[in-house]
């Protein structure tokens, strides 16, 4: 970031960051163009936004009459505990097991590009979902010019290779080459946190926490080898998951999610007096205010104090700084 950027600036690239949702970008992005110092240091910069702003208005306006320009909108909104992108070459089995975990009777075949849109579906976690996004394949004969907006949101992401298949490693490098140049880097580190970015100059770019799916497992005799092998021939560290749909061997997929996420299940007495006693989710590290923004802005402005139920303890006071766990059962006074 160019050293004499206003607070105006530093603000609006903040609150683009933290957007979830396609709308929140563009104003964020709007507010960076007004307030970015226009000298030549910042042109490629300003370029930069100016390029997003084109891209967020035409994904916004959707398909034009007279089909001049098709397609639904493809960024999904955020819900549940976080969001998950699944990625992967063509034919790697990811519609497969995006229908195991989530059952959104994804569409799968035998034959490349089956799916061709966004497919939103929930994978069920204890008491709460982790929302599953099923993308289209990632190939150079299939580029996705949208696939840097639609990851914006995600939380994370699975890398769905099937190991079995003789040019896997020749799929999974274009796919991770495509990525690199929307400015999209694929780390093992987990959770990182949406919006961290390898280039202090680029508010774009992000790290995206991901672990590779090693999907069909059943036909290699040794996925945990097969994969270190293909992670080292692409110079990425990623934990490594096995699956198989055939063997019904997937179901730790969502309990891996929960731990590597870092989610925290804080449930109000409020909620619970209503007969609702379903959580509201944040990350480790996080505090009641994190809790407070989440039920109602009004409750972070006029938030005095909670009473925290924590099991094993005695109930006690806590302000809003306090950083709550998973299980948690706080009462908000405002």
């Amino acid at each position: 970031m160019p050293t004499n950027v206003t607070p105006e600036y530093k603000k609006a690239e903040a609150e683009y960051k933290a957007a979830r949702e396609p709308r929140e970008r563009l104003v964020a992005l709007r507010a960076m163009l007004r307030s970015i110092p226009k000298h030549k240091g910042t042109e490629h910069l300003q370029a930069g936004i100016k390029t997003k702003i084109k891209e967020l208005t035409e994904e916004l306006a959707g398909p034009r009459k007279g089909g001049a320009r098709g397609g639904p909108v493809f960024t999904i909104r955020p819900e549940g505990a976080a969001q998950i992108a699944l990625l992967g070459p063509p034919n790697s089995g990811k519609s497969s097991l995006h229908d195991a975990l989530t059952g959104s009777g994804a569409p799968a075949g035998p034959y490349p590009f089956t799916t061709h849109h966004p497919q939103p579906g929930m994978v069920p976690v204890e008491d709460i979902g982790i929302q599953l996004i099923d993308l289209p394949p990632l190939a150079e004969e299939h580029p996705l010019p949208w696939i840097g907006n639609a990851l914006q949101p995600a939380d994370g992401a699975l890398l769905v290779v099937d190991l079995s298949l003789a040019d896997c490693v020749t799929g999974v490098d274009e796919l991770v080459r495509m990525l690199a140049d929307r400015r999209i880097y694929l780390t093992g580190e987990w959770p990182r946190g949406v919006g961290a970015v390898p280039d202090p100059d680029d508010p774009f770019s992000k790290f995206l926490p991901t672990a590779l799916v090693a999907a069909q497992a059943e036909l290699i005799d040794d996925v945990e080898g097969e994969a270190e092998v293909l992670l080292e021939l692409l110079e990425l560290e990623l934990p490594i998951l096995r699956t198989s749909v055939a063997d019904r061997e997937f179901e730790h997929v969502g309990a891996w999610l929960f731990e590597a996420l870092g989610v925290v299940r804080v449930y109000t007495e409020s909620a619970a007096k209503k007969g609702d006693d379903r959580p509201y989710t944040i990350r480790q590290g996080q505090t009641l205010e994190d809790v407070a923004a989440l039920i109602h802005k009004d409750f972070v402005r006029g938030l005095k104090f909670a009473r925290l139920m924590r099991t094993g303890y005695p109930d006690r006071r806590i302000g809003r700084a306090f950083p709550l766990r998973d299980g948690d059962r706080i009462e908000i006074h405002t």
